[in-house]
């Protein structure tokens, strides 16, 4: 039986030394790496407070150069985006027999593409918004006849909201299409969801207190988490306990369907009748002091030092490369 309760999160290793040398994998090539140099600095800097021997590599363009310049026993991963977050650096360390934190190929292929994401969990009788994806200017119309307006534009393989745009209109969607289309991915209009956006931290299959964001935005972009000031963050989120409980339990089964393990992030919204609507799922969510796991996790006694730590440990289990 899964264990929801982030008390369920306690140390099982207990001595530094057990994780030998550590790379903390940062940086990339991605939209995102600026985000990822941080989220992989400030996990450098706990693991190091923890008494773990590790380094902090910026992979840039030479992943394989880079990893093969040093004796190490295990990866901590916080590449963000694609090429970190998408099972490419995961087929790699699989290859080299390096264990890592986190997903493994297929958990993080299937979560870092919104598409393939929302088959599964269709598949699974787990309630997504709906879509179509935009192949070209004939699809506008079809959009437009299906989902109505206002629709969500997302590019399929990106993160941090990187692309995406609010479209109210026939020209503003054919705007939002050509603007996430410059990501070179898959570009999908989505079902408008009015309501309240939720975010559940999911560590070793625990699902920590759920976080309500509230944003004076149109949705919760870019700018709303990582520019502005104004962006609200709820914890305790305000629902019932039997309400967060099961939004809990949704999560930790949206992860399942797509193979995620170690940790990741479960977006969601729930509608104005109260019924939830998976969003994404993000494998390696952001790992600064001001994100949204360590913001769960302190809600939940655990310091970001102790997360690290328990994150870290998500490593032992992936040696050999299974997923799950």
């Amino acid at each position: 039986m899964i264990d929801q309760r982030s008390e369920a999160l306690i140390r099982t290793v207990q001595n530094p030394e057990a994780f030998g040398r550590v790379a903390v994998l940062m940086g990339g090539t991605a939209a995102e790496r600026e985000v990822s140099l941080k989220s992989g600095q400030a996990v450098f800097e706990a693991l190091l407070r923890n008494g773990i021997d590790a380094i902090a590599l910026d992979i840039g363009e030479a992943p394989l150069k880079v990893l093969m310049g040093g004796d190490y026993s295990r990866v901590f991963n916080m590449l963000h985006g694609r090429g970190g977050e998408d099972g490419v650096i995961q087929g790699l360390l699989e290859t080299l027999g390096l264990p890592f934190t986190g997903s493994g190929v297929l958990g993080s292929a299937l979560s870092m593409d919104k598409l393939r994401s929302k088959l599964c969990w269709l598949g699974c009788g787990l309630a997504t918004p709906a879509w179509l994806q935009i192949e070209g200017p004939e699809d506008l119309e079809r959009c437009e006849a299906l989902l109505g307006f206002p629709v969500i534009v997302k590019p399929a393989q990106e993160g941090s909201s990187i692309g995406m745009s609010m479209a109210m209109n026939a020209e503003e969607l054919d705007k939002a299409w050509k603007l996430a289309a410059q990501c070179g991915c898959e570009v999908f209009a989505e079902q408008w969801i009015t309501g309240k956006e939720y975010t559940v931290a999911v560590i070793q299959q625990s699902a920590l207190p759920i976080i309500r964001l509230e944003t004076d935005n149109q949705f919760y972009d870019f700018e709303a988490k990582y520019i502005s000031d104004s962006t609200q963050y709820h914890c305790p989120c305000g629902l019932p306990s039997e309400t967060e409980e099961a939004l809990q339990l949704l999560s930790v089964k949206a992860c399942q369907a797509l193979s995620v393990s170690g940790w990741g992030r479960v977006d969601l919204m729930v509608d104005e009748q109260g019924k939830p609507w998976l969003i994404e799922v993000n494998t390696i969510p952001g790992m600064t002091d001001h994100s949204l796991v360590p913001m769960a996790a302190n809600a939940a006694g655990i310091s970001f030092d102790d997360l690290a730590w328990l994150i870290l440990e998500s490593s032992f289990a992936a040696e050999g490369g299974c997923d799950g």
